[in-house]
């Protein structure tokens, strides 16, 4: 693995080169040049509706919470919680070539994808019959660092308040703190579960519904399935012991009715990794529903989830935590604590799901990043890129046949990746990895995905990493 060794810089060196005092001066100095026009701009947009830096003027109480599909499971399941405490919340409405419509109209074209879809959705609403800004609020997660997305907010603000709509409010937590803001600590945990269970009932879908016998029938036991869990949620009055029970026991009767589902388990079926940006990688009407032309197209997606990023928005936390002196201290103690428990209740959760999920495990966060330390530095580079790139050379490991990377076109953290895949693909076996790039226009997307499968299915039949196969694998096998 020759690249691996040209560029590989030890974790100590860098380190001691960038806490350099040296550095750290003409860093500074560089940073007292540069305009900072967060005075002028965020304080005149963002005006209270940011709860990491202020508290909002305006309350939740009386308007409907609006949720971007980031996935739709995941909408629902942060909409029951939020009407678990009283108030009114939903998923943004389907995306359609309206929202793409809006979405054009009020950016410039220097937005990326997500940006213009989350816009579209959300200036659609304010074209509803009845629509009160004063009854309204959308929430949109921001972060901070060289992405785009840290600027949606921003720009999203200043669009409502340009078009006579200031009442409206935007619900924002930031993954500076690992989204603590979301809400009290009841909220927060309550969401994390309902997180979990949303990747636990995907997962489930995208490894069932590849194999259905009756056509339609996983997309049923799925919806039947996220009702029963958002129920648990939503149940107001409840200890947490008493509601994760309840979420538990919904997510075992899921269990069942996905097992209970007609499938041929051919293990030919090629196994495609998908990682990417997380909006447009889980968003289906931003990525055509790309896994789903997969599957139609012979393969099976293991698709990278939103716990996955909320692991490493945690893991980030305490790293920020210990560049700031607090090693030992009060805020470290919570960060800690806080990750504690967000396991446990992971677990709980997963517990009925081993034997469904054997050969699949998700890693731990710190795994992708060591996975991906060669090629990009974790302790350099951040966001989705290194998740993407270490998350694929697990993927590899685990059997993977084929990786596919959904990102929005011009987004950096894809074009950043693209450009380490085929050394990640040259060290490790020659897996075949491919950057799907989407912007709202047409593309042969089907022809695309017919010759990646194609290679696929050829490095399936040389590649020497095997998959570890499920029980219901097996039980074809036995019976064949």
């Amino acid at each position: 693995m020759g690249f691996q060794s040209e560029i590989r810089i030890p974790k100590s060196e860098i380190e001691e080169w960038v806490f350099n005092p040296r550095f750290q001066i003409r860093r500074l100095g560089f940073q007292s040049e540069i305009p900072n026009p967060k005075s002028e701009i965020e304080t005149r947009f963002t005006k209270d509706t940011t709860m990491s830096n202020t508290k909002p003027k305006h309350s939740l109480k009386g308007r409907t919470l609006y949720i971007p599909r980031m996935p739709y499971s995941g909408a629902r399941v942060m909409a029951a919680t939020f009407e678990s405490i009283g108030v009114e919340a939903r998923p943004v409405p389907p995306s359609d070539e309206h929202t793409k419509e809006l979405g054009n109209k009020y950016t410039s074209g220097d937005e990326c994808y997500p940006e213009k879809v989350t816009l579209g959705n959300f200036m659609g609403i304010t074209e509803q019959e009845g629509f009160d800004p004063k009854k309204t609020a959308f929430m949109m997660m921001t972060a901070n660092g060289p992405c785009r997305f840290g600027q949606y907010l921003i720009y999203q603000r200043k669009v409502l308040d340009d078009n006579g709509f200031e009442d409206v409010m935007i619900l924002s937590p930031t993954s500076e703190n690992s989204y603590e803001d979301i809400g009290g600590q009841d909220v927060i945990r309550t969401a994390w579960r309902g997180m979990v269970s949303s990747d636990i009932l995907m997962k489930m879908l995208l490894k069932t519904r590849p194999y259905e016998i009756n056509k339609g029938e996983t997309d049923e036991v799925f919806e039947a399935s996220l009702n029963d869990v958002c129920d648990a949620i939503r149940e107001p009055g409840v200890t947490h012991k008493k509601k994760l029970t309840n979420m538990r026991n919904a997510l075992t009767r899921a269990r069942d009715a996905f097992r209970a589902i007609p499938a041929d388990y051919d293990p030919e079926r090629p196994l495609i990794g998908v990682v990417g940006e997380i909006f447009c990688r889980l968003n289906m009407f931003s990525n055509e529903d790309l896994v789903r032309k997969i599957e139609e197209q012979g393969g099976e997606c293991w698709l990278s989830d939103v716990s996955e990023w909320v692991w490493y928005t945690n893991n980030e936390q305490q790293d920020n935590i210990r560049k700031k002196g607090k090693r030992v201290s009060l805020e470290m103690l919570g960060a800690k604590i806080k990750n504690a428990v967000q396991r446990k209740d992971e677990h709980a959760l997963l517990e009925p799901f081993h034997e469904d999920f054997k050969g699949s495990e998700e890693p731990d966060v710190e795994e992708v990043l060591n996975y991906s330390y060669p090629y990009l530095p974790y302790t350099g580079a951040l966001g989705e890129m290194v998740l993407s790139v270490g998350k694929a050379i697990y993927l590899h490991k685990k059997g993977a046949d084929g990786i596919v990377d959904i990102s929005p076109f011009t987004c950096m953290n894809g074009i950043v990746c693209e450009a380490i895949y085929p050394v990640v693909s040259r060290d490790y076996d020659h897996i075949p990895i491919r950057t799907f790039y989407f912007d709202g226009t047409q593309s042969d997307l089907e022809s695309d995905v017919g010759i990646f499968l194609e290679l696929a299915k050829a490095y399936k039949r040389r590649k020497r990493t095997k998959r570890v196969y499920s029980f219901k694998f097996e039980a074809r096998a036995k019976a064949a």
